[in-house]
């Protein structure tokens, strides 16, 4: 498995594939072959005991794949049933010919009259990659009785319903057990609301040439935790502290000690060779006692803060810093401080009051946070995480971390990264305070911003991960991530 797997818009995938029918001399009905060929091993191989098969198919491209996937499971033996929508159809002429194919072979096609066939499993080949809109009402209706089957399900490309460039359903949409994508990968399936659609996501290339797209350039990379090594190479044996940098957590307002303590813990887990907390008086005993590591500084104004942060590599701002007088001057220190910075949190809702360009700073916003310094909702963040990460990123003149299913990482003039790794069970308070000391601390060792940025969501998510593994999702708690980070940041 490749470390980043380059991904695309619907509008890219189309131009591929008519490049394939042209100067690759691949008929389209090849194409359309390869694809339903694809579908049937990727069936054969999960499951192998399905005797009865479903195939819901619309009216385009992706109906007629899944014509072909119908006439082979009928050639091998299967009892397969085909639904369509009332009057889908086939629009293009190699889906009339896959329509046709399937005839031959005996097939027959049944319109939906409200009920499906009771059948082992289903493949979705309804909308693929050409839905941009709620599916029609009949569409709907049928979608909504294949999710009620709960059978197993292989979506076509894209499950029906979800629109591939964002990965926003704006109605029903197909629960696919797994996802396969033809040519390409398309980037709305790995974030935000796909990730409860599209299974695991599988890619077919259809025997196209490697190298045959090199001219597209990707939307986005999809980043897995197999990459880590790039950004954390192993460390010279003459090593010293002073070399890994110095991480200043600024937070914990009263009653919030907390978050700035699992901020600063993350950093020192994360390799960085110092780390200072910077906090209210009454918050110091307790941070003291539970992370000794940590240099912690009681800090009542902004001119005791000042001396902290010129020693300091990089700053972590937000983590319970709270929006009262305190907290404001601390984070208006900071933020005139020249310093590289890690914005998160309360640090973000100051930041929305007041919005100013931040270029030496990664903001981490949950969407909410988001939706804050956007002026805009979190329905509408949600409906285009991508657009969301970059209107940040360009408004604000830095590097933004979108954290949700599929974190989004984005600065102006670089290609999105989505993060492939993470899990539900680290949707829980506190994990967010940790991000803060992981990124903060790899900006302390010396990488630059969005590469910090990539690698420390990467490596989260991935500690997230593997403390998953162990104990289970539900009931994850951040600190569980420390002895998992401590491991993965030193991946060679």
């Amino acid at each position: 498995m490749s470390e980043q797997l380059p991904l695309y818009r619907t509008s890219q995938v189309r131009a591929m594939d008519e490049l394939a029918s042209g100067a690759f001399g691949v008929p389209p009905y090849e194409l359309m072959a390869r694809a339903g060929a694809a579908a049937w091993r990727v069936l054969q191989q999960r499951w192998p005991q399905v005797r009865h098969l479903g195939v819901a198919c619309g009216p385009g491209n992706n109906g007629g794949d899944g014509y072909v996937v119908a006439r082979l499971a009928r050639a091998a033996g299967l009892k397969v049933s085909v639904v369509t929508p009332p009057g889908a159809t086939p629009r293009t002429a190699q889906a009339r010919q896959a329509l046709a194919d399937w005839r031959a072979a005996g097939g027959t096609v049944a319109p939906f009259d409200g009920m499906l066939p009771d059948c082992e499993a289903w493949v979705d080949a309804l909308y693929g990659i050409g839905l941009t809109r709620p599916p029609s009402e009949a569409a709907q209706s049928m979608i909504e009785r294949i999710n009620a089957a709960r059978v197993p399900v292989l979506s076509l490309d894209v499950p029906s319903g979800l629109d591939a460039d964002t990965g926003h359903a704006a109605g029903t949409a197909v629960h696919a057990s797994a996802t396969l994508c033809f040519i390409a990968a398309k980037r709305g399936l790995y974030t935000g609301m796909a990730r409860d659609f599209d299974g695991e996501v599988l890619l077919d290339r259809l025997d196209l040439k490697i190298g045959a797209f090199d001219d597209f350039t990707p939307a986005a990379w999809l980043c897995r935790p197999e990459g880590l090594a790039r950004w954390l190479a192993p460390r010279h044996a003459n090593a010293h502290k002073g070399e890994h940098g110095h991480v200043l957590c600024v937070g914990g307002e009263e009653g919030m000690g907390g978050a700035v303590r699992l901020c600063a813990e993350g950093a020192l887990r994360t390799g960085v060779g110092l780390a200072s907390v910077a906090t209210r008086r009454s918050g110091v005993a307790a941070l003291v006692a539970a992370r000794p590591e940590a240099m912690t500084h009681a800090v009542e104004d902004a001119a005791a803060l000042r001396p902290l942060v010129e020693r300091a590599t990089v700053l972590a701002v937000g983590p319970g810093l709270g929006q009262g007088d305190w907290g404001r001057a601390l984070f208006a220190e900071a933020l005139g401080s020249g310093k590289p910075l890690v914005l998160d949190a309360d640090a973000l809702n100051l930041l929305a009051n007041h919005p100013v360009a931040v270029p030496q700073a990664i903001l981490t916003p949950h969407p909410g946070e988001a939706a804050r310094l956007l002026a805009r909702d979190k329905a509408a963040v949600q409906a285009d995480r991508f657009a969301a990460a970059e209107a940040l990123a360009q408004a604000f003149q830095c590097t933004v971390v979108l954290k949700g299913a599929g974190t989004i990482v984005a600065a102006p003039g670089e290609i999105p990264a989505v993060i492939g790794a993470g899990n539900p069970g680290m949707a829980t308070g506190g994990m967010g305070d940790v991000l803060s000391g992981v990124i903060g601390a790899l900006v302390a060792q010396g990488l630059p911003l969005f590469q910090a940025a990539v690698a420390g969501a990467l490596l989260h998510s991935a500690a997230g991960d593997a403390a998953a593994r162990v104990g289970g999702e539900r009931g994850l708690l951040p600190s569980d991530l420390f002895p998992h980070l401590r491991r993965m940041a030193n991946p060679g």
